[in-house]
């Protein structure tokens, strides 16, 4: 079966939830799914499920802290978030997480070059190249070294044209309307 490069993207809530919805219905016909969450460290409820999941492999690069450049949110909502968010001058994110990032785009070059699974989900990818953590070149390179039977699905926010471009789906999440604007917090087990 001929396999694909999917994007989910946008502002609007369900980019992480579409693709752990995918990984659980391949896991269901015995694909073996690697979940490989950019950004981000074993502390969302998802996780609990996933891990007894054999056919799904989750691996998590990332701290217990978010990281944004400067003048992204406003002073209040950078309130809300307190000590779960590390603010960095654009274009100048901090080298431990680089370091990290960098690890996470070295083990998920070698996942879709492999064929070692059958859906490779680099979970808040798009992030990381948008916050200059991965570079254009080295996003590039995973599409080129993609082996033609690992379908790869990339998400989070800030998607680059060059990858919706790539894409052989790309779904974008618009949000309407949504109730942290009214300052409800994220929800556990509904938002992580």
């Amino acid at each position: 079966m001929k396999s694909y490069v999917q994007v989910y993207t946008g502002d609007g809530k369900g980019k992480t939830t579409a693709a752990i919805g995918l990984a659980v219905r391949a896991a269901g016909v015995g694909k073996k799914v690697l979940l490989l969450q950019f950004m981000k460290s074993k502390v969302y409820s998802e996780h609990a499920v996933l891990d007894q999941l054999d056919p799904i492999t989750v691996e998590t690069v990332g701290k217990p802290f978010f990281i944004i450049p400067e003048g992204m949110k406003s002073d209040e909502e950078l309130r809300r978030w307190g000590d779960d968010v590390v603010v960095f001058p654009k274009g100048q994110p901090p080298q431990e997480y680089k370091d990290l990032i960098h690890i996470g785009q070295e083990r998920a070059l070698h996942a879709v070059a492999t064929g070692d699974f059958d859906i490779v989900i680099l979970d808040e990818y798009n992030m990381a190249l948008f916050f200059g953590l991965i570079e254009e070149e080295e996003g590039r390179e995973l599409l080129a070294a993609r082996n033609p039977n690992v379908e790869v699905v990339f998400t989070g926010r800030g998607a680059p044209q060059w990858l919706l471009d790539e894409a052989d789906l790309v779904t974008v999440m618009e949000s309407y309307r949504h109730y942290y604007d009214q300052g409800v917090e994220a929800r556990l087990g509904i938002e992580h």
